[in-house]
C-alpha cells in the first residue's frame, strides 16, 4: 500500500470549484504509476520492450467532492496479480474522509498487436512484493 499526495488545482475543477469526476481517474493513474515505480516499473523502458499497460475496467464510487486547494491523499493497493493482468484498489481522502473509491483492472499488451502479453519477469517479480 502506498499513499500519493496531491493538491487540487483550478484546472481540476468545474465551474463550482469541485473536482470534475473524470479527473479522479487522472489522480488514480498518477498514484498507480508511482506505486509501480517501487516494483521496478519504468514506462519508457517497457515501451522500448514493446509492452504497454491498459485499463480494462473501472468501478468508481464518488462519496463526496474534493474542492479547489484541497489536499488529497490517494491510497493505492495491489489486490491481484496474474501473468498478464493486475487489479488495484484505490481510495481518495481529504483529511481522513473517504471521498472516492475505485477498483481498477489493468492488463499488459504487446504494443504492436495490442494482444495480451505477459508482464516481463523482473516486473512481475517486483509487483509480487507489493501484494
Amino acid at each position: 500500500m502506498k499513499d500519493y499526495n496531491l493538491t487540487v488545482y483550478y484546472e481540476d475543477t468545474d465551474a463550482q470549484g469541485v473536482v470534475y469526476y473524470a479527473n479522479y481517474l487522472k489522480f488514480f493513474e498518477r498514484a498507480r504509476t508511482e506505486f509501480l515505480r517501487d516494483s521496478g516499473y519504468e514506462q519508457m523502458k517497457l515501451m522500448q520492450e514493446g509492452i504497454i499497460f491498459v485499463v480494462r475496467n473501472v468501478e468508481m464510487v464518488l462519496h463526496s467532492p474534493a474542492r479547489l486547494d484541497d489536499k488529497v491523499i490517494v491510497r493505492t493497493e495491489l489486490l491481484k496479480l496474474g501473468k498478464v493482468s493486475f487489479e488495484f484498489n484505490q481510495n481518495a481522502f481529504v483529511e481522513s474522509q473517504l471521498i472516492t473509491e475505485a477498483k481498477i483492472k489493468c492488463g499488459s499488451l504487446d504494443s504492436t498487436s495490442f494482444k495480451p502479453s505477459a508482464l516481463p519477469e523482473y516486473l512481475h517479480k517486483g509487483m509480487k512484493k507489493l501484494l
